[in-house]
């Protein structure tokens, strides 16, 4: 949320007291390039060490741009996404095709579900390390590129050049039902359509005949504020607060559902996670303060800061902290920063949501009931790695040319049992104990990757959530309600 630069100026520093400083600068620069045994740069010194030193001793989210760092900034503020259309599985030293979008430059070249994706450009994936291979392909998604695959069945490999095009990611992808009643939604990112694909979503599910709604922000890192105070107006009464802003020069500022919003009136499950912030905590918060969510998972991150963007002179800029986001009930949702505002030092106290619940400040959102992610076991982290339940996948849909039927296709103990014989002829060689432990994980993994390469990654996704700790949580909780 920008503010008027106007409230930043309301109480001007002691003229006196910074004319003094600049003096100091000035002449601590003046000795430094007269007196300095190597020739000094000044611009660089400046630009490179003492704004931003001074702006360390403030918070690590204010920068100052020098010269290309502003250009840099004003072209990622005008990029378009652009992408091949291509959904991977990336795996330590291997990257599987999982789905291609209809219409995108993957589509068109040929690239199938079931491919393995061995070169990029001349780079050989199995060689990096599985973090650099997550950024490089990342990269790679903005040029031209070149492609090395291996198809299952072919001795060959296969050659493919994708240019790539700008690509229609919405930010709720996926909805669908869990259960007769409770409904699911997954936000990725708060953007300027986020509110109607919301609320278009809600309605595709059942609107308010819905007996229930998990609403994912997990791993959403935010965007824009007004998607998120959009989305709050969905379920909070008119009138009821959904945020406050305060800063040192800014007056505190309140923002409310509008009073022509007509909430829907179900039950709500939110789930969030170490990587829910910005404006997913501020939604997050709002329905939490006022009684109107369950909230589902880990602790959010805590970012709830507001800042704007200063344009200098030189074509240098300074984004700067001017204010923070604090929930209805007066939580800062900004963690502790590395020098501390005299904010922090209030919210060490319990605050109460409108029934009286304490909820706990001190930065983030802390969830009601604590649900961390799918356990691991040595049978899991085995199979996951190897890339297993993708290559058995294939080769299956390859056998059976059958079609999949969503509705009525279930792994059976045939399936499983291939499966197992398949595992053992690649070294992966369990306890009889070990396979009957994780008989019904290992089942809902196969079904997940068949549903991946057959129907397409959001079927997958079904699967995936109900055996999902955090969902299966929300759906006891909902149920509890009904």
């Amino acid at each position: 949320m920008l503010l008027p630069i106007l409230f930043l100026f309301a109480t001007p520093p002691s003229t006196e007291d910074l004319e003094a400083a600049l003096k100091r600068f000035t002449d601590v620069i003046s000795i430094v390039e007269t007196e300095a045994a190597d020739p000094v740069n000044t611009q660089q010194a400046v630009y490179d060490g003492a704004i931003p030193g001074m702006l360390r001793t403030l918070d690590p989210h204010s920068i100052f741009f020098d010269p290309d760092q502003n250009e840099q900034l004003k072209q990622m503020e005008n990029s378009e996404r652009k992408g091949f259309g291509t959904v991977v599985s990336v795996l330590p030293g291997r990257v599987i095709v999982l789905q291609t979008m209809a219409g995108t430059p993957s589509a068109k070249a040929g690239l199938q579900p079931g491919d393995e994706i061995i070169a990029v450009n001349g780079v050989e994936l199995a060689r990096l390390p599985f973090e650099q291979i997550v950024g490089f392909l990342g990269e790679s998604h903005q040029h031209r590129a070149q492609l090395i695959v291996r198809r299952p069945g072919n001795v060959r490999l296969l050659q493919f050049v994708l240019d790539p095009e700008l690509l229609d990611s919405p930010s709720v992808d996926r909805a669908f039902m869990l259960q007769t009643g409770i409904g699911y939604i997954r936000v990725d990112a708060f953007d300027p359509q986020t509110g109607k694909q919301l609320h278009d979503a809600i309605e595709k599910l059942g609107g308010a005949q819905l007996k229930g709604l998990v609403l994912d922000l997990r791993d959403n890192p935010g965007g824009v504020v007004q998607a998120a105070l959009e989305a709050a107006s969905f379920f909070l009464k008119p009138g009821q607060k959904v945020l406050s802003v305060k800063g040192r020069s800014i007056e505190e500022q309140s923002v409310e559902v509008p009073k022509t919003a007509t909430p829907y009136p179900f039950p709500l499950a939110i789930l969030v996670n170490g990587k829910t912030a910005s404006a997913s905590e501020i939604l997050t918060g709002a329905l939490q303060d006022h009684d109107r969510a369950v909230v589902i998972g880990e602790p959010s991150y805590g970012k709830g800061l507001v800042q704007n963007v200063f344009p200098l002179t030189g074509n240098t800029a300074l984004a700067l902290t001017t204010a923070f986001y604090y929930t209805p009930s007066g939580r800062s949702i900004q963690k502790p920063l590395a020098s501390g505002h005299l904010e922090i030092e209030k919210q060490a106290q319990q605050f109460h949501t409108d029934s009286g619940r304490s909820v706990t400040g001190g930065g983030g959102i802390q969830p009601d009931l604590l649900v961390g992610p799918e356990a691991q076991t040595r049978l899991r982290v085995a199979l996951d790695a190897s890339g297993i339940f993708a290559s058995f996948a294939t080769d299956y849909l390859q056998k059976h040319e059958t079609k999949i039927n969503q509705s009525d296709f279930e792994v059976t103990p045939a399936l499983l049992e291939d499966f197992q014989v398949y595992a053992g002829q690649r070294s992966i060689q369990p306890s009889v104990g070990e396979w009957a432990e994780e008989r019904d994980w290992v089942q809902s993994r196969l079904k997940q990757e068949i549903f991946n390469q057959a129907l397409g990654v959001a079927k997958g996704d079904e699967v995936e959530a109900q055996r999902d700790p955090a969902v299966r949580a929300a759906i006891e909780r909902l149920v509890a309600r009904l």
